[in-house]
């Protein structure tokens, strides 16, 4: 049996970032990732745990207000793609706008991993929706995500690069 997508234990994990760093309908940054991890919750998806809120600089465009970041673990019977969609609709709840790439936003929802799968993102742009890549891109550059990651999952594999968390973390700190 393949460990890859798996923590050691061999629990198949969908993994949720989440990010707010401006005030909007669910308030402030905090209460908007608080109630959006309480929106994991909500069928058709079913939340297994949630990291604590991490305050963290901004990244790509850091000219902005400090970001409030988590990560989560859910289970659904969604495919990826559905699920993509269903995250979208949390956001626009939230009144997250796509205006400018890494640019403020009052919720950001990625999906990090689903269950081990690797998809190469093809099909076509709208807008700023790119096509699912999973695992995402950049898990193993953005200590906004391994730290909140490396909380609830430390053994989990990344698919690709066939590290954990707290090791791409741990590569992440002697880097910095």
């Amino acid at each position: 049996m393949s460990i890859i997508g798996r923590d050691f234990k061999g629990h198949i994990m969908i993994l949720i970032a989440l990010g707010s760093n401006v005030s909007g309908p669910w308030g402030n940054p905090e209460q908007t990732v608080q109630r959006a991890i309480n929106e994991l919750n909500q069928p058709p998806l079913r939340l297994i745990r949630a990291s604590s809120l991490y305050k963290t600089a901004a990244f790509g465009v850091t000219d902005q207000p400090d970001f409030i970041n988590a990560v989560a673990q859910i289970e659904t019977e969604l495919a990826p793609e559905a699920l993509m969609q269903h995250l979208h609709a949390i956001e626009l709840n939230a009144d997250r706008r796509r205006s400018e790439r890494w640019g403020p936003r009052t919720l950001d929802l990625d999906l990090l991993d689903y269950n081990g799968q690797i998809k190469a993102g093809d099909g076509e742009f709208e807008g700023h929706q790119r096509p699912l890549i999973l695992p995402h891109p950049g898990i193993g550059e953005r200590s906004f995500v391994l730290e909140p990651l490396n909380e609830i999952a430390p053994d989990w594999i990344h698919p690709v690069h066939r590290k954990t968390s707290a090791q791409m973390l741990a590569n992440l700190d002697s880097e910095s």
